[in-house]
């Protein structure tokens, strides 16, 4: 298979896996393995930074109309130093309290987990771990809580779990779904605070790794029509998930990700004893 089109298929895990609860790097770690992939290319920081960059597109394409609001709410209420009962004043600092954990754990300790947490059967174990808590938290949260209605300590505690997803086949969006339906958020209402809380995350994360490539660590020669191709594969999967995530958890559970991924940890392992 030529490297374009893995490419495009790697976009498009990316643009799916990011937002739906399955952990977007546990896929691209294991995927390329089991399908016998070995072009460096699609493992380079390059093609890396660009699938981010993609995802980072779907968030404000589905999501531009609540930063239109939030960005000046969130100014609005520097200069007033109050909400006003402005439930976007208040939603736009709820984001920002989630921030701290993610940028001090990542700055941390992301190059350790890049480096050295990334073994197929850790990656199995971890989706299993996280199928167990986003099975705990659909049954257990209570889930009658709209956003204005969220705290700032269980912001930041939802901040703390996003930290987690560092470790390869966590989520991101399935931990803090999580961590959102233990505060006691609905189901669609702690998905879309996990996407909007992602957006300033995704992109710290796109400048960090572009400090990296500023740098010349690469990785591997540059096929720029390669990196586009997987950039918009990405954003186009990735609004694609967004829209079709939370319409589905309107009306239901997370069950089907929750088996998606036990079938997947199985997968897994039974490819790494059969290797």
């Amino acid at each position: 298979m030529d490297t374009l089109l893995q490419a495009i298929i790697m976009g498009i895990i990316q643009g799916l896996t990011e937002f739906l609860p399955i952990s977007s790097s546990g896929h691209l770690l294991v995927v390329p393995h089991m399908a016998g992939w070995d072009d460096p290319f699609i493992t380079s920081l390059a093609f890396t930074v660009m699938l981010h960059v993609g995802t980072l597109v779907a968030l404000f394409a589905y999501f531009w109309r609540d930063w239109a609001r939030l960005v000046p709410a969130g100014l609005a209420t520097l200069r007033d130093r109050s909400f006003r009962g402005d439930p976007d004043r208040k939603l736009a600092w709820l984001i920002a309290a989630t921030l701290p954990p993610a940028v001090v754990v990542g700055v941390t300790l992301n190059d350790f987990f890049e480096e050295q947490v990334r073994q197929e059967l850790l990656v199995a174990l971890t989706l299993v771990i996280g199928a167990g808590i986003l099975w705990t938290a659909d049954r257990l949260g209570r889930q009658t809580k709209p956003l204005d209605g969220l705290g700032f300590g269980a912001a930041f505690g939802i901040g703390c779990a996003q930290a987690i997803a560092l470790v390869p086949g966590i989520s991101r969006s399935g931990i803090s779904i999580s961590a959102g339906l233990f505060a006691g958020l609905t189901r669609e209402g702690a998905a879309r605070f996990s996407f909007l809380m992602a957006t300033p995350i995704t992109l710290g994360a796109v400048i960090w790794e572009f400090r990296k490539l500023l740098s010349g660590d690469s990785g591997v020669p540059v096929d720029a029509g390669i990196l586009v191709a997987g950039m918009l594969a990405a954003a186009a999967a990735g609004f694609v998930a967004i829209a079709v995530l939370l319409r589905y958890l309107r009306n239901h559970r997370m069950t089907i990700f929750v088996v998606y991924r036990l079938v997947l940890a199985g997968v897994v392992v039974v490819h790494f004893l059969s290797a």
